[in-house]
């Protein structure tokens, strides 16, 4: 097979599906599975498509051409994807390396479908990690005085590498507005809470404090405000009275793993559409 991935979102109205389906039915592809999602209070229409390109009459230039033809009459942002690419990532660290160690073992087990470029941190702690895996490592130190500096390297080193994602696996450096505005919906960060409680810096802390009976972790699309963006996926675990500040860290590391696992998946495999601050997520 020679498998891709259709995005659209669009105002919604009616005959999307069919103009899609008849489209790539016309032009000799098998689709393999969709899936859509109408918001009605906010009047959009999304979908996914995954078809087989292996018996088309066109090539991608014709299939570009015609999906555009289909787009301008549906007021559609699309985006189409080839299955079999593997998209380049980065990950970004400081000390803590659970989030780290999760990622590499997934991409080495081919769970995630990706390439690693490279890893950047602020401190020295991880090199011993990525050698190992033989992944190029980046000391950017920050400081106040430097942080405008090495975020020009980090963004340097994302385009000459033609990274297409960014990994905030507990990197604990607050990235600035210029910085996340480059690169829009492209930086994923989990934070070890369940958002939007406790936001900022140590939530198992601030959930002791309030003793819930629930703690999360969060992996979201990082923005100019902190913690507050597009949410991808989401989980939490029972806690108690019981539980110390490092029951609650080591509850959620587990959570931290998991959740931000997922969402890397899903952003690799093209399940997951932006619009305004929330997200439609194929999973």
């Amino acid at each position: 097979m020679q498998p891709a991935t259709l995005l659209i979102s669009c105002p919604d109205r009616k005959g999307i599906v069919a103009a899609l389906a008849q489209l790539l039915y016309g032009l000799g592809a098998n689709i393999l599975d969709s899936d859509q999602h109408t918001d009605v209070e906010a009047g959009q229409f999304f979908q996914r498509i995954r078809f087989d390109r292996a018996e088309m009459r066109v090539d991608e230039a014709g299939l570009r051409g015609a999906v555009a033809e289909v787009a301008g009459r549906f007021a559609m942002h699309w985006r189409l994807e080839n299955d079999e690419r593997r998209k380049r990532i980065a990950i970004f660290v400081s000390k803590v390396d659970h989030c780290l160690w999760d990622l590499l073992l997934r991409q080495r087990s081919g769970e995630l479908r990706c390439e690693i470029a490279f890893l950047v941190s602020n401190h020295e702690t991880l090199r011993p990690i990525a050698e190992q895996f033989e992944i190029p490592y980046h000391h950017l130190p920050i400081t106040a005085d430097s942080r405008a500096r090495q975020e020009a390297r980090q963004a340097e080193l994302i385009g000459d590498a033609g990274v297409e994602l960014v990994v905030l696996a507990r990197y604990m450096q607050i990235l600035s507005e210029e910085l996340v505005s480059r690169f829009p919906n492209r930086i994923l960060n989990i934070h070890h809470s369940f958002l939007p409680a406790f936001l900022g810096g140590n939530p198992y802390r601030q959930a002791y404090g309030r003793g819930v009976k629930l703690i999360g972790a969060t992996a979201h699309y990082a923005t100019s405000d902190l913690d507050e963006g597009p949410i991808v996926e989401q989980d939490v675990v029972r806690c108690s009275h019981r539980d110390s500040v490092r029951d609650l860290v080591r509850k959620g590391r587990d959570l931290e793993r998991v959740v931000l696992g997922r969402a890397v998946r899903w952003h690799l495999e093209d399940r997951v559409l932006v619009y305004g601050n929330k997200t439609v997520v194929f999973a």
